[in-house]
């Protein structure tokens, strides 16, 4: 199994280091950067454009967080990058430009969000922009359509499941994932322990994060049942993010 160490040897600060979108807003450049002065690794969400690129966004829907009606796969990246996120003069980013902004400094993991028939050719383009990447960095989804092109489509980057439930439908689907070459787990907090994490991380030696972490309780029980946390809305030293 790869060694996944650097995944877990520091906090990951969820859709990088922002302030719930007060003035610093999520998936920005401006959290990211925060992020890496910080020394935290970097959990970021990666939608494909109508033109094929890719893009650090979390909704399917534009609204949220720009107050524009549409959905991110009816626009271009130039498109894209010409909006701002709520109030402040971050736009949209690209993923390259999320790499040339890191630059190694801390590790990322990207996880992409799958939308059925809207979807294809994101891991292939994704893999082809972190196979020029020299940082540290992951991929992730909750799309078992796209874990499934993971080996195929971007060889050689660690690939991980995002996952939630406690009910045994919800495991065994969970299960059936460890056929695919997966090296990690990001599992929901409030969903531990269950008897899948327990096994990935007891009998396959695969390391676990959780999401999204926001008060000492889910702190406590992240280091309880997994390895690493994704963190929001704090510093893992105590404090509040200013």
């Amino acid at each position: 199994m790869t060694d996944l160490a650097w995944l877990t040897a520091r906090p990951i600060a969820h859709r990088g280091l922002h302030d719930l979108n007060k003035q610093c807003w999520e998936n920005t450049l401006s959290a990211f950067e925060r992020a890496a002065q910080h020394g935290y690794a970097i959990e970021c969400d990666v939608h494909l454009t109508a033109d094929g690129e890719v893009v650090v966004f979390h909704d399917n829907a534009l609204d949220r967080l720009t107050g524009t009606e549409g959905y991110v796969w009816q626009r271009t990246a130039a498109e894209l990058g010409a909006l701002r996120i709520g109030a402040t003069a971050d736009h949209v980013p690209t993923l390259q430009e999320l790499l040339r902004l890191v630059d190694g400094r801390v590790p990322l993991v990207i996880e992409l969000k799958g939308i059925p028939g809207k979807d294809d050719g994101l891991v292939a383009k994704v893999g082809a922009v972190l196979r020029g990447y020299h940082g540290k960095a992951a991929i992730m989804s909750f799309d078992h359509w796209l874990i499934r092109d993971f080996a195929r489509h971007a060889p050689g980057i660690p690939g991980g499941l995002t996952a939630w439930g406690d009910k045994d439908r919800e495991l065994e689907a969970h299960f059936s994932m460890l056929a695919h070459g997966i090296s990690f787990v990001s599992y929901a907090v409030d969903h531990l322990p269950n008897r899948f994490v327990s096994f990935v991380r007891e009998r396959l030696d695969m390391p676990v994060i959780t999401w999204t972490v926001r008060d000492g309780n889910a702190v406590e029980r992240t280091f309880a049942h997994a390895d690493q946390m994704t963190f929001e809305g704090f510093l893992p030293d105590g404090a509040a993010v200013a």
